[in-house]
């Protein structure tokens, strides 16, 4: 039998019921049919734009919040993968036509999510069953005593959704804490190295519990007024992930101290992969600096380049001496070494691929806009810099991935 290309935008926009498309940071992606004629709103005032500037929560009433519930459930999809369905959700929705006006709305929604390659949420369906005209008729049809029940059961409903909501909200700020308290008991303190130049970063994953594999290093150097800085990913989230992270941000910070240089550091710490469990395609950059040579020489196993900012503007991404990830090759072979020089007042970031990489985005736009970030504010000194490049690289809902950054003035 003759397989029939199936068309997916015809059936989606075919689909019974409201049911729109969102990206892990809540933006609208596409919506069917049926989606825009019961929300009122066109396709162009939705594709492109936050969930909630397009349905704000009624500013006027405290008792409005179907919307925060909304959040809570979608970002429960986004860090636990999971299909999540709500109870019945009181709306209050703004007349496109009236600014100013709301009317009440009562919608079922369910949200689901859509699994890319790499096993993380890629997009987010949501699914809404419109319910406004059946509550009215029970209304209506009860009588006015029975409707005042129905209407302060759904309000009792939805204060004790409000508050369950809020519970998991406080115990997963407690469990972001420990998460944050274990990642950074495993990662190593600042003053390890003699220079007081270098600014550290660490953002986890958006979730709860996402502590990750994303690591950073920085060392003092035996001979010289030398330091090594590096990073690192592990694939993976959760305790596992950050475990083999610890063994490999040792193990390289162990390799660092005696090796020639940044090549062979990498293959050390290689060989040391391909004995632990789950190193399997986690990826490491090293550079090792010389403040009296005013050089750096560097390694990378599958990682993205770090970024050289020269005192006029100009950016260097050091990509010369790129080989696969850690533990690619079952007979590992030594591993390309470059270098580069720099004058005074240089700016040196590594960082993962949390920062720069967007999905349906080429990576070469990630970097782009790393450079323009780090160009821009290239005189800050380091700490200062550093926030800027989060705040301005960063989705502001929080990413999907760990970054982990590293700036060091030169």
């Amino acid at each position: 039998m003759k397989e029939t290309a199936v068309d997916y935008e015809a059936i989606f926009q075919g689909l019974p019921g409201m049911v729109a498309l969102l990206t892990p940071e809540l933006v609208y992606v596409d919506a069917n049919a049926d989606f825009q004629r019961l929300s009122g709103r066109t396709r162009a005032e939705l594709v492109g734009r936050y969930l909630f500037d397009v349905f704000p929560d009624n500013p006027n009433d405290d008792t409005a919040t179907g919307m925060r519930n909304l959040e809570a459930s979608l970002l429960r999809v986004v860090a636990t993968g999971e299909r999540d369905a709500m109870a019945l959700q009181r709306y209050d929705v703004e007349d496109p036509m009236r600014p100013g006006e709301w009317e009440e709305r009562y919608w079922s929604p369910v949200n689901a999510p859509v699994l890319g390659p790499d096993g993380k949420v890629a997009l987010l369906v949501h699914r809404v069953e419109e319910v406004t005209e059946l509550i009215r008729l029970r209304g209506a049809t009860a009588g006015n005593s029975q409707a005042r029940v129905l209407e302060a059961e759904l309000y009792t409903r939805a204060r004790e959704l409000q508050e369950v909501n809020e519970r998991l909200r406080q115990s997963h700020a407690r469990e972001r804490q420990v998460a944050l308290a274990l990642q950074e008991a495993m990662l190593p303190p600042r003053r390890q190295v003699r220079t007081r130049r270098a600014a550290v970063r660490y953002r986890p994953a958006l979730g709860a519990l996402n502590v990750c594999g994303d690591w950073y290093d920085l060392v003092d150097l035996v001979g010289g007024n030398r330091i090594g800085v590096s990073v690192g990913d592990v694939v993976g989230h959760g305790l596992e992930a950050a475990g083999v992270m610890g063994q490999l941000r040792s193990a390289l910070s162990a390799a660092s101290r005696v090796a020639d240089g940044p090549a062979q550091a990498l293959d050390i710490l290689g060989r040391y992969a391909h004995v632990v469990d789950g190193a399997e395609s986690a990826t490491a950059v090293t550079t090792f600096i010389d403040f009296d040579a005013r050089t750096v020489t560097y390694s990378s196993a599958g990682h993205p380049p770090p970024a050289l900012v020269h005192p006029d503007g100009r950016v260097e991404f050091l990509d010369q001496a790129t080989d696969p990830p850690l533990d690619a090759r079952p007979d590992p072979v030594p591993r390309p070494q470059a270098g580069t020089t720099y004058t005074d007042g240089a700016t040196l970031a590594l960082y993962t691929d949390g920062l720069v990489e967007r999905r349906r985005e080429d990576i070469d736009t990630g970097l782009a806009r790393l450079a323009d970030s780090l160009v821009r504010h290239r005189t800050d000194d380091p700490e200062t810099l550093a926030d800027a490049v989060l705040l301005e690289l960063l989705p502001p809902g929080g990413a999907t991935d760990d970054t982990a950054l590293i700036i060091v003035r030169l």
